[in-house]
């Protein structure tokens, strides 16, 4: 303003008129243009609209999509990717099937938190194949994904990286398991399967086949029969082999928790539990009492709550700018009758679920 009024001032001509007559004259000319230069000195001041709020402070939101949310091993996976949550102020909002072999369901679950425009999505797919195109739609999206528990058949290019168990290692160590209840004289036993498209219990099926295999003593009655995804399919399938091979069936092996019930049921109703050898994966309240009782011989047990809480940690480091491994292991253990008490098994054993 200073400036303005010197420049005003100093071509100011001198002929007759006041200096302050003309000062005033030509300054009532020139009035408008001050609130014009203020506007224009406080709009220079003020930052950009989209600058007043950090990006760095703002609450993530990830979607943690799994197979099924009723089974305990999803439970804990929801407990794990909470405790992730509350350490990163991330919101996790876990949803899923109602039923493990629901497809179109989960694609659709996927499809909602692609349109809500989450930052980031954790999911376990049911289908190694029928997943694939949501998962590179949300690549296309600007959305990252991690995957978790079981596999897709994809680029590794389309998902940031696959938190998970080795499934094939868990199965290798289930026919270990298997070869040492039934010991030296060997036996004959049944791999009873979980749902077709299932990568992660697929590939622990392969993983017992391939140890089996190491055991001349032991042959496989059967290996190509599915029980279904809840437990009422598996008992009805366990009973249909059980009726088939008869006396014949040492031992049977299954790759998750309903498939597990179903076969423990059905033997149970032959008065076979603990005559026919079952190893199994994942826990739950009865399959731990039945360990204690002798009627299951070994279970192969995961860390869910890693699992949901790698895969939560996994995401915000991507988010930062970090490159995650493409593989992360939660590792696999087994339990038995014998070191079920042993700190690290039982803490397995009784994984954390969260509370509704």
């Amino acid at each position: 303003m200073n400036k303005l009024l010197s420049h005003l001032i100093v071509s100011l001509p001198f002929s007759g008129a006041s200096i302050g007559q003309l000062l005033a004259n030509r300054l009532l000319r020139v009035s408008w243009l001050v609130p014009l230069i203020m506007l224009m000195v406080c709009a220079g001041c003020q930052p950009p609209a989209n600058s007043q709020a950090d990006p760095a402070d703002k609450q993530l939101h990830f979607a943690v999509i799994p197979k099924g949310t009723t089974h305990i091993f999803w439970q804990s996976v929801k407990h794990g990717a909470e405790q992730a949550g509350e350490e990163i102020n991330a919101k996790i909002t876990f949803r899923g099937p109602s039923k493990e072999n629901d497809r179109d369901e989960q694609i659709n679950v996927v499809q909602g938190f692609l349109n809500a425009r989450v930052d980031g999505i954790l999911l376990a797919p049911l289908d190694a194949d029928a997943l694939v195109r949501p998962v590179k739609e949300a690549s296309r999206a600007g959305v990252p994904v991690v995957i978790f528990d079981s596999g897709l058949n994809t680029d590794p290019d389309d998902f940031v990286s696959y938190v998970a168990t080795n499934n094939f290692e868990g199965g290798k160590l289930a026919g270990e398991a298997m070869a040492s209840a039934l010991g030296e004289k060997g036996g004959d036993v049944i791999l009873l399967r979980y749902e077709q498209g299932s990568e992660s219990t697929h590939q622990r099926e392969e993983g017992f086949l391939y140890s089996i295999a190491e055991y001349p003593n032991i042959r496989v009655l059967s290996s190509d029969q599915y029980a279904g995804t809840t437990t009422e399919s598996a008992i009805d399938k366990a009973q249909a082999l059980l009726n088939r091979f008869g006396d014949e069936v040492d031992g049977i092996c299954t790759v998750c928790e309903p498939t597990a019930e179903g076969a423990l049921r059905a033997l149970r109703e032959r008065n076979l539990a603990g005559k026919v050898n079952l190893v199994t994966f994942d826990s739950s309240d009865s399959l731990r009492d039945a360990l204690s009782a002798g009627e299951v011989q070994a279970i192969v047990l995961q860390d869910p709550v890693a699992m949901g809480y790698k895969a939560v940690k996994t995401m915000a480091a991507h988010l930062r700018g970090e490159t995650p491994e493409q593989f992360i292991d939660t590792g696999v253990f087994v339990a038995t009758a014998k070191n079920q008490d042993d700190p690290n098994i039982s803490r397995l054993l009784r994984p954390a679920i969260a509370s509704e």
